[in-house]
């Protein structure tokens, strides 16, 4: 009888210890789940900016700046590059190096399902352009306005040709210059209705320096696409 009751508090604790073995290994399964769904997003807008206006150190310092803020909320497993497009010998097409789509926001909602539809009829305005945290940013009317995203794109997203500078030197300019910026939430007071409403090519910056940029509702931020 002794032995009995050795035998059942012996084979006890070894399932109470499986039990135990168990409930980590299902909060572990658990966590994946969760970084998958934050994963899940192709596109933002950078919460922040380089922190020298429109200085990224060039487009490769432009990409790194998405690939880190897309790290921070664990969507680092995709290859991040910023919507830009450079100008002069070798200029780049912004259209060209975001991959084919489709993008998704931080809360699941396709803004576009291809490069023509994202620069034709797509679902970018103030309640889709988030940030990589999923926050909306300020636009037209709100105190300080931040609307004004860095593109030096025209409104098919390509680059433009000539001297006139529209990409502060490459993203390397913190001071004189300018770049061209679209309005993330679709509005503005631009004469132009059509650029006005545009949100890769509404108008040029005051310059390139933090100050300047924020004279015409910049920030500084960039919108991030997601390669693959």
């Amino acid at each position: 009888m002794t032995a009995s009751k050795s035998g059942v508090a012996f084979a006890t604790a070894l399932l109470v210890a499986g039990c135990s073995d168990m409930m980590p290994q299902r909060t572990a399964d658990a966590a994946p789940g969760a970084a998958a769904g934050k994963s899940a997003m192709t596109f933002f807008v950078t919460s922040r900016g380089s922190g020298k206006g429109a200085d990224f150190g060039g487009l490769a310092g432009a990409d790194q700046h998405c690939q880190a803020l897309a790290g921070a909320v664990g969507a680092g497993a995709h290859t991040w590059h910023a919507y830009l497009s450079t100008q002069g010998p070798g200029a780049v097409n912004a259209r060209d190096r975001i991959g084919s789509g489709p993008w998704r926001n931080a809360k699941g909602i396709v803004i576009a399902s291809g490069v023509d539809e994202l620069h034709g009829n797509n679902h970018i305005d103030k309640q889709t352009a988030l940030t990589e945290n999923g926050d909306v940013i300020n636009g037209f009317g709100d105190t300080p306005n931040r609307h004004d995203i860095l593109t030096g794109s025209k409104p098919d997203g390509t680059a433009f040709s000539g001297a006139d500078d529209m990409t502060c030197g490459n993203y390397t300019r913190s001071g004189e210059g300018s770049v061209m910026v679209g309005h993330a939430d679709r509005k503005g007071t631009n004469p132009d209705p059509v650029a006005n409403a545009s949100w890769n090519s509404s108008h040029k910056s005051a310059g390139c320096s933090t100050e300047l940029l924020a004279k015409t509702g910049s920030a500084g931020y960039l919108y991030c696409f997601a390669t693959n």
